[in-house]
Protein backbone atom coordinates (compact mmCIF):
# COMPACT_ATOMS: atom_id res chain seq x y z
CA UNK A 1 0.00 0.00 0.00
CA UNK A 2 1.04 3.64 -0.40
CA UNK A 3 0.58 6.30 2.77
CA UNK A 4 0.44 9.80 0.18
CA UNK A 5 1.99 12.31 1.89
CA UNK A 6 1.34 15.22 -1.42
CA UNK A 7 1.23 14.63 -5.31
CA UNK A 8 4.88 13.33 -5.47
CA UNK A 9 6.06 12.18 -1.92
CA UNK A 10 4.65 8.38 -0.85
CA UNK A 11 5.88 6.12 1.35
CA UNK A 12 5.31 2.06 0.51
CA UNK A 13 4.10 -0.34 3.17
CA UNK A 14 3.06 -3.69 4.00
CA UNK A 15 0.99 -4.16 6.87
CA UNK A 16 -0.34 -7.13 8.99
CA UNK A 17 -2.59 -6.79 11.86
CA UNK A 18 -1.37 -9.35 14.92
CA UNK A 19 -3.86 -12.26 15.26
CA UNK A 20 -4.52 -11.00 19.07
CA UNK A 21 -3.23 -8.40 21.11
CA UNK A 22 0.32 -8.84 20.51
CA UNK A 23 2.66 -6.20 19.34
CA UNK A 24 3.07 -5.16 15.99
CA UNK A 25 7.14 -5.26 15.05
CA UNK A 26 7.33 -2.21 12.92
CA UNK A 27 10.95 -2.50 10.69
CA UNK A 28 13.20 0.65 9.83
CA UNK A 29 15.52 -0.69 7.03
CA UNK A 30 18.94 0.12 6.99
CA UNK A 31 20.19 3.23 4.23
CA UNK A 32 19.91 0.96 1.03
CA UNK A 33 17.63 -1.76 2.69
CA UNK A 34 13.96 -2.46 1.70
CA UNK A 35 10.84 -4.44 2.57
CA UNK A 36 12.43 -7.79 1.56
CA UNK A 37 15.33 -7.76 3.81
CA UNK A 38 12.32 -8.45 6.49
CA UNK A 39 9.64 -10.04 4.32
CA UNK A 40 11.56 -13.08 3.07
CA UNK A 41 11.63 -14.79 6.32
CA UNK A 42 11.93 -12.52 9.64
CA UNK A 43 8.09 -10.91 9.22
CA UNK A 44 6.46 -14.40 8.34
CA UNK A 45 8.10 -16.49 10.94
CA UNK A 46 6.40 -13.49 13.37
CA UNK A 47 2.81 -13.85 11.75
CA UNK A 48 3.09 -17.37 12.04
CA UNK A 49 3.41 -16.34 16.10
CA UNK A 50 0.59 -14.17 16.23
CA UNK A 51 2.47 -10.80 15.90
CA UNK A 52 2.15 -8.05 13.48
CA UNK A 53 4.25 -6.46 11.12
CA UNK A 54 4.32 -3.24 9.28
CA UNK A 55 7.45 -2.71 6.97
CA UNK A 56 8.23 0.21 4.88
CA UNK A 57 10.65 1.69 2.52
CA UNK A 58 12.17 5.40 3.24
CA UNK A 59 11.66 8.23 0.74
CA UNK A 60 13.89 7.38 -2.34
CA UNK A 61 13.78 3.07 -1.75
CA UNK A 62 11.82 0.96 -4.37
CA UNK A 63 8.25 1.75 -4.84
CA UNK A 64 8.17 5.12 -2.03
CA UNK A 65 8.20 8.41 -4.34
CA UNK A 66 10.44 11.56 -3.13
CA UNK A 67 10.14 14.57 -4.94
CA UNK A 68 13.08 16.74 -7.18
CA UNK A 69 13.56 18.92 -4.65
CA UNK A 70 13.31 16.51 -1.66
CA UNK A 71 16.59 16.00 0.66
CA UNK A 72 16.30 12.57 1.80
CA UNK A 73 17.63 13.13 5.47
CA UNK A 74 17.85 11.33 8.88
CA UNK A 75 15.45 13.75 10.23
CA UNK A 76 13.02 13.43 7.29
CA UNK A 77 13.20 9.87 7.59
CA UNK A 78 12.53 9.80 11.08
CA UNK A 79 9.40 12.28 10.67
CA UNK A 80 8.29 10.18 7.97
CA UNK A 81 8.34 7.37 10.43
CA UNK A 82 6.41 8.90 12.55
CA UNK A 83 3.76 9.93 10.31
CA UNK A 84 3.83 6.41 9.34
CA UNK A 85 2.66 5.00 12.77
CA UNK A 86 0.12 8.23 13.30
CA UNK A 87 -1.65 7.03 9.88
CA UNK A 88 -1.44 3.12 9.91
CA UNK A 89 -1.75 3.29 13.96
CA UNK A 90 -0.51 -0.60 14.52
CA UNK A 91 -1.17 -2.21 17.16
CA UNK A 92 1.24 -2.05 20.04
CA UNK A 93 4.15 -1.07 17.78
CA UNK A 94 7.94 -2.38 18.27
CA UNK A 95 10.55 -0.78 16.12
CA UNK A 96 13.07 -2.43 14.85
CA UNK A 97 16.30 -0.96 13.44
CA UNK A 98 19.23 -2.38 11.46
CA UNK A 99 22.42 -0.11 11.04
CA UNK A 100 21.15 3.25 10.94
CA UNK A 101 17.99 1.99 10.93
CA UNK A 102 17.82 1.79 14.34
CA UNK A 103 19.08 5.85 14.71
CA UNK A 104 15.87 6.58 12.51
CA UNK A 105 13.54 4.85 15.50
CA UNK A 106 15.78 5.53 18.25
CA UNK A 107 15.05 9.41 16.85
CA UNK A 108 11.02 8.99 16.06
CA UNK A 109 10.81 7.77 19.77
CA UNK A 110 12.92 10.82 21.04
CA UNK A 111 10.39 13.23 18.79
CA UNK A 112 7.31 11.96 20.60
CA UNK A 113 6.41 8.44 18.43
CA UNK A 114 4.20 6.00 21.00
CA UNK A 115 5.63 2.70 20.86
CA UNK A 116 5.99 -0.38 23.48
CA UNK A 117 9.67 -1.16 22.62
CA UNK A 118 12.82 -0.90 20.41
CA UNK A 119 15.37 -2.85 19.03
CA UNK A 120 18.36 -1.78 17.75
CA UNK A 121 20.30 -4.26 15.22
CA UNK A 122 24.02 -3.14 14.66
CA UNK A 123 23.37 0.69 15.69
CA UNK A 124 25.19 1.46 18.74
CA UNK A 125 28.19 3.22 17.36
CA UNK A 126 30.97 6.74 17.17
CA UNK A 127 31.70 8.26 13.98
CA UNK A 128 35.17 8.12 14.62
CA UNK A 129 38.01 8.89 11.81
CA UNK A 130 37.55 5.65 10.74
CA UNK A 131 33.91 5.31 10.32
CA UNK A 132 33.75 8.72 8.95
CA UNK A 133 36.22 7.51 6.08
CA UNK A 134 33.95 4.49 5.21
CA UNK A 135 30.56 6.94 5.22
CA UNK A 136 32.42 9.36 3.34
CA UNK A 137 33.89 7.34 0.56
CA UNK A 138 30.27 5.04 0.45
CA UNK A 139 28.59 7.74 -2.13
CA UNK A 140 31.18 7.72 -3.80
CA UNK A 141 31.61 4.15 -4.33
CA UNK A 142 28.18 4.15 -5.53
CA UNK A 143 28.23 7.04 -7.80
CA UNK A 144 31.25 5.83 -9.87
CA UNK A 145 30.51 2.01 -9.99
CA UNK A 146 26.92 1.75 -8.50
CA UNK A 147 25.97 -0.63 -5.34
CA UNK A 148 27.81 -3.65 -6.96
CA UNK A 149 31.14 -1.83 -6.23
CA UNK A 150 30.36 -1.24 -2.84
CA UNK A 151 29.18 -4.66 -2.44
CA UNK A 152 32.12 -6.11 -3.86
CA UNK A 153 34.30 -4.31 -1.74
CA UNK A 154 32.53 -4.34 1.71
CA UNK A 155 30.30 -7.44 1.80
CA UNK A 156 33.09 -9.62 3.08
CA UNK A 157 34.35 -7.39 5.55
CA UNK A 158 30.50 -6.90 6.76
CA UNK A 159 28.53 -10.29 6.81
CA UNK A 160 29.15 -13.87 8.48
CA UNK A 161 32.20 -16.00 7.16
CA UNK A 162 28.73 -18.68 5.93
CA UNK A 163 27.51 -15.77 4.48
CA UNK A 164 30.15 -15.02 2.19
CA UNK A 165 31.08 -17.70 0.99
CA UNK A 166 27.86 -18.57 -0.16
CA UNK A 167 27.35 -14.73 -1.57
CA UNK A 168 31.12 -15.25 -3.13
CA UNK A 169 29.99 -17.00 -6.41
CA UNK A 170 27.79 -13.76 -7.25
CA UNK A 171 30.48 -11.23 -6.96
CA UNK A 172 33.03 -9.33 -8.47
CA UNK A 173 31.38 -9.78 -12.28
CA UNK A 174 32.53 -6.37 -12.99
CA UNK A 175 30.44 -4.25 -15.31
CA UNK A 176 30.12 -1.60 -12.73
CA UNK A 177 28.12 1.36 -13.82
CA UNK A 178 27.50 4.95 -11.76
CA UNK A 179 24.00 5.31 -10.41
CA UNK A 180 22.04 8.39 -11.82
CA UNK A 181 22.75 11.23 -9.79
CA UNK A 182 18.53 11.47 -9.22
CA UNK A 183 17.99 8.13 -7.79
CA UNK A 184 16.72 8.11 -4.72
CA UNK A 185 19.12 5.73 -3.07
CA UNK A 186 21.85 8.25 -4.65
CA UNK A 187 19.91 10.89 -2.70
CA UNK A 188 20.03 9.12 0.28
CA UNK A 189 23.55 8.32 0.14
CA UNK A 190 24.50 11.73 -0.69
CA UNK A 191 22.97 12.90 2.66
CA UNK A 192 24.03 9.67 4.82
CA UNK A 193 27.29 11.22 5.84
CA UNK A 194 25.61 14.53 7.55
CA UNK A 195 23.88 12.23 10.09
CA UNK A 196 24.22 13.32 13.80
CA UNK A 197 24.72 10.14 15.87
CA UNK A 198 25.13 11.79 19.18
CA UNK A 199 21.39 11.34 20.73
CA UNK A 200 20.66 11.08 24.49
CA UNK A 201 20.46 7.50 25.08
CA UNK A 202 19.36 8.11 28.19
CA UNK A 203 16.27 9.93 27.20
CA UNK A 204 14.79 6.21 25.82
CA UNK A 205 13.14 5.41 28.74
CA UNK A 206 11.38 2.44 27.03
CA UNK A 207 12.78 -1.56 27.05
CA UNK A 208 14.96 -1.88 24.28
CA UNK A 209 16.88 -4.79 22.99
CA UNK A 210 20.31 -4.30 21.28
CA UNK A 211 21.74 -7.47 19.39
CA UNK A 212 25.31 -7.27 18.07
CA UNK A 213 26.88 -8.99 15.39
CA UNK A 214 30.28 -9.49 16.69
CA UNK A 215 31.58 -10.90 12.79
CA UNK A 216 30.88 -7.22 11.75
CA UNK A 217 34.60 -5.94 10.51
CA UNK A 218 33.36 -2.36 9.15
CA UNK A 219 31.14 -0.70 11.80
CA UNK A 220 31.69 -2.58 14.96
CA UNK A 221 33.55 -1.13 17.81
CA UNK A 222 33.06 -3.30 21.11
CA UNK A 223 33.95 -0.42 23.33
CA UNK A 224 31.75 2.08 21.83
CA UNK A 225 28.55 -0.62 22.37
CA UNK A 226 29.82 -0.87 25.85
CA UNK A 227 29.51 2.74 26.66
CA UNK A 228 26.45 3.71 25.16
CA UNK A 229 24.77 0.91 25.80
CA UNK A 230 25.60 1.63 29.73
CA UNK A 231 23.72 5.05 28.81
CA UNK A 232 20.39 2.92 28.07
CA UNK A 233 18.11 3.30 30.86
CA UNK A 234 15.74 0.44 30.55
CA UNK A 235 18.02 -2.06 28.17
CA UNK A 236 18.97 -6.12 27.46
CA UNK A 237 21.78 -7.37 24.97
CA UNK A 238 22.38 -10.11 22.87
CA UNK A 239 26.21 -10.05 20.96
CA UNK A 240 25.87 -12.87 18.26
CA UNK A 241 29.40 -14.46 17.43
CA UNK A 242 27.55 -16.22 14.44
CA UNK A 243 26.66 -12.99 13.07
CA UNK A 244 27.93 -9.39 10.92
CA UNK A 245 26.26 -6.12 9.89
CA UNK A 246 22.72 -7.64 8.46
CA UNK A 247 21.25 -9.59 10.57
CA UNK A 248 18.33 -9.69 9.36
CA UNK A 249 19.73 -11.30 5.78
CA UNK A 250 22.54 -13.61 7.86
CA UNK A 251 20.39 -15.02 10.95
CA UNK A 252 16.63 -14.44 10.15
CA UNK A 253 15.30 -17.39 12.14
CA UNK A 254 17.15 -16.89 15.40
CA UNK A 255 15.93 -13.41 15.17
CA UNK A 256 12.62 -13.78 14.87
CA UNK A 257 12.91 -15.80 17.82
CA UNK A 258 14.85 -13.11 19.41
CA UNK A 259 12.27 -10.49 18.36
CA UNK A 260 9.41 -12.77 19.12
CA UNK A 261 10.62 -13.32 23.30
CA UNK A 262 10.74 -9.79 23.52
CA UNK A 263 7.35 -9.11 22.30
CA UNK A 264 6.12 -11.76 24.53
CA UNK A 265 7.80 -10.07 27.73
CA UNK A 266 6.50 -6.86 27.15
Amino acid sequence: MLLEIDAQNALYYIHHPPADDRPTFVFVNALTGSTPAWETAVAPALRAEGYGTLSWNFRGQAESRFGPDVAITAELIAEDLGRLLAEVAPARPVLVGVSIGGLYAARAVLAGAQVEGLVLLNTLREIGPRIGWINDAMPQLVAEGGFELILDVLLPLLVNAEFAEKARAGALKGGYAPLDPEHGHMNLMRHAPDTDWEIPYEQLDLPVLVITGLQDRVFLDREVVDRLYARLPNAQRQDWEDTGHLIPQERPEKLAAALAAFGAAL
